[in-house]
């Protein structure tokens, strides 16, 4: 027997808040030199050399900086996406005719992990502005383009509240949309591609072991990020170097990057993004699967 919509809306979102908290904890260094790179190409060789030098300029702690809205972001985003994902994987089933319970392709599922991204988007945009600003921080005081670092979420919150009013917390929301739209298209896709491959062997979806979930899970990441990761890049610049004064808009920033800097720099950080991947979204998926399997035994026993 299936739960009841609203307690399986609260098992989804439950269990996607586990799956945010473990990503974060187990990818937010390499999500630091990420947007660092992205933000910054010129001033690192590489991502060792960004961990290097971002250890000696403020230690260790400087690769966590961001780990506090990193978290309110993912545990957001993950929250709404996957309650969503369930939403719209009925919406699916209704246009397609199909029954309630019937099991999607995993086209269909890839489907429905991109209209989901939509509603995530929404409270993904604030608390990831914050997140890249404060990641960022020491590379725009060095660079000049702002007098004095704001070192704690709340001070850049004010800041952003102060000089754009509350809309300026939506800096970068169109880059946002441009980008999770068709990534999470990718990565449920990939995902749930993944997961068929190892089902194949016998098994079903369902009864499959931590490593193929794991596996699963760091295969959708890659995917989506090898999709979009240029789009991420000019999502970051504009979000960070808004701080310094007005900021062109997405078409404006990619056209200006390309033309200025060339090709290879939208895909800067993207090593340490693609490290990331594997153990941040197998983190994810299995926090998300192991949790959601037992509330709902809970709620069947």
């Amino acid at each position: 027997m299936a739960p009841h919509p609203v307690v399986q809306a609260i098992i989804d979102l439950s269990a996607g808040a586990f799956g945010g908290t473990a990503c974060v904890l187990s990818g937010q260094p390499f999500d630091t030199a990420k947007v660092k790179m992205q933000t910054f190409p010129t001033m690192y060789k590489g991502f060792v050399d960004c961990f290097v030098k971002t250890y000696k300029q403020v230690g260790f702690r400087g690769l966590y900086h961001g780990t506090t809205p990193a978290l309110m972001a993912n545990i957001a985003e993950n929250s709404v996406l996957f309650m969503c994902y369930g939403f719209c994987q009925q919406v699916v089933r209704k246009v397609l005719g199909r029954d309630n319970a019937a099991v999607l392709s995993d086209l269909e599922n890839a489907a429905a992990g991109s209209l989901a991204s939509i509603f995530s988007s929404m409270v993904l945009c604030p608390t990831e502005l914050v997140k890249c600003r404060l990641q960022a921080m020491y590379e725009m005081e060095a660079s000049g383009r702002i007098a004095e670092r704001q070192t704690s979420v709340w001070s850049v919150v004010k800041a952003i509240l102060q000089s754009e009013g509350p809309l300026g917390m939506y800096r970068g929301l169109s880059s946002t949309l441009v980008r999770e739209i068709p990534g999470y298209f990718f990565f449920f896709g990939g995902y749930e591609l993944s997961r068929s491959i190892f089902a194949s062997r016998g098994k079903t979806k369902e009864e499959l072991g931590v490593l193929p979930v794991m596996f699963s899970g760091g295969f959708g990441g890659a995917c989506l990020w090898l999709a979009v990761y240029p789009i991420d890049c000019v999502k970051s610049r504009i979000q960070v170097l808004s701080m310094a004064g007005k900021q062109a808009g997405f078409l404006k920033t990619f056209n200006s990057i390309v033309r200025n800097e060339g090709i290879p720099a939208l895909y800067s950080g993207l090593t340490p993004t693609m490290i990331r991947t594997f153990p941040a979204n197998g983190a994810l998926f299995l926090a998300y699967e192991l949790s959601r399997k037992m509330m709902m035994k809970q709620f069947d026993s």
